[in-house]
């Protein structure tokens, strides 16, 4: 089965060809990072601008890599939501003019399900993750644990209170007066830095115990969730004190950048190792633009495999942002169950909810 998807919720312009889920016959990415890099962050409508003047050359540039013709397409995927509406638009609507033209059938997906799916791309049916599992998906606009007991079953565990963690590296890095995006640049910073130099808090959001009606001491459970408003204050409030001392040095920088990065990556490991006890599942997948972070990688690889009986799947690194290869993983499972919408009134939405599939 060869599925033709495609991704512009934010600010790349992605497409591809995918066979069967897993093959990878082209996977095309347009960036913007430059054009956005002016302005500190994705500006909503450039992003548009850009995704209208790149979406026809992109999907050609597809097409010719896999060497193939859109009457060789078994079905067009793109991306419903998640995300900027003016971006969402452009994909939705070249999917449906697609869609109608061709007589193909039309798979709407969910971002972060592209995500999770990125882990099945260029692996084998024998190496592929094993239910149940839970997936920790960080991004830019996500931070959350998924269970999932199948295909196409989600259940978010965890999430986050506030900010991101993606979210949280962009303002950390504007902070420290560094370029866009921030997650690369802290990465960068981090490696020449003490990451003991700062102890800036872990924070975690499980109650307090308590005494039941009996009068006895009752625990709850851990918390799964996430904060990181707490540790962004904190980090503010060095900064504003090393600034207020006269220039924040260069050293500050990386020591800042390494203790925050190992604060937010510890949060991160502690409550996927908590979904994983409760759990009890066999396979821990990471996904999303954070997961390209060569630490948390690290962290969550040597945390999972001391466990002995789970097995840790993270994609490529190319396949951690935004990418139109995720969306047709994803879209293959759907295909299978004929999960369709209909290209005459499929419409893009921004806040669209993560759901299983009926």
């Amino acid at each position: 089965m060869k599925i033709l998807a495609i991704e512009t919720s934010c600010d790349d312009t992605s497409v591809a060809v995918i066979k069967d889920g897993r093959k990878i016959l082209s996977s095309i990415i347009s960036s913007q990072i430059n054009l956005h890099a002016f302005y500190g962050g994705v500006v909503p409508e450039v992003a548009a601008r850009a995704h209208i003047q790149n979406i026809l050359l992109v999907l050609d540039q597809a097409l010719k890599v896999a060497k193939v013709k859109i009457s060789d397409i078994d079905s067009i995927a793109v991306t419903k939501g998640p995300g900027l509406i003016g971006s969402l638009i452009v994909g939705v609507n070249t999917a449906r003019v697609l869609s109608t033209i061709y007589s193909k059938p039309l798979i709407a997906l969910h971002h972060t399900e592209g995500h999770i799916y990125a882990n099945w791309l260029e692996k084998s049916e024998t190496s592929t993750p094993k239910f149940p599992l839970v997936c920790l998906t960080v991004s830019g606009g996500h931070s959350n644990l998924i269970y999932m007991r199948k295909d196409l079953d989600y259940q978010i565990i965890g999430e986050t209170h506030d900010d991101s963690a993606g979210e949280a590296f962009d303002k950390i890095a504007k902070m420290l007066g560094l370029s866009y995006p921030g997650g690369p640049i802290i990465s960068q910073r981090a490696l020449l830095g003490d990451e003991t130099a700062f102890g800036f808090p872990r924070v975690d959001l499980t109650p307090k115990p308590f005494r039941n009606e009996a009068g006895y001491l009752e625990k709850p459970l851990e918390s799964l969730d996430f904060s990181f408003s707490g540790l962004k204050t904190a980090v503010l409030k060095e900064v504003r004190a090393l600034e207020a001392d006269g220039h924040i040095k260069d050293q500050d920088k990386n020591n800042i950048s390494a203790s925050f990065q190992l604060c937010l990556n510890e949060i991160l490991v502690r409550n996927t190792l908590r979904a994983i006890k409760r759990y009890k599942v066999k396979t821990v997948l990471l996904s999303g633009g954070v997961a390209a972070n060569s630490q948390l990688r690290a962290m969550l690889t040597e945390a999972v495999n001391s466990l002995g009986s789970v097995t840790f799947y993270h994609p490529k690194l190319v396949f951690c942002t935004d990418n139109a290869a995720m969306i047709g993983a994803a879209a293959y499972h759907r295909a299978l169950i004929n999960d369709f919408s209909d290209p005459l009134t499929l419409t893009p939405d921004s806040g669209l909810k993560l759901l299983s599939a009926s």
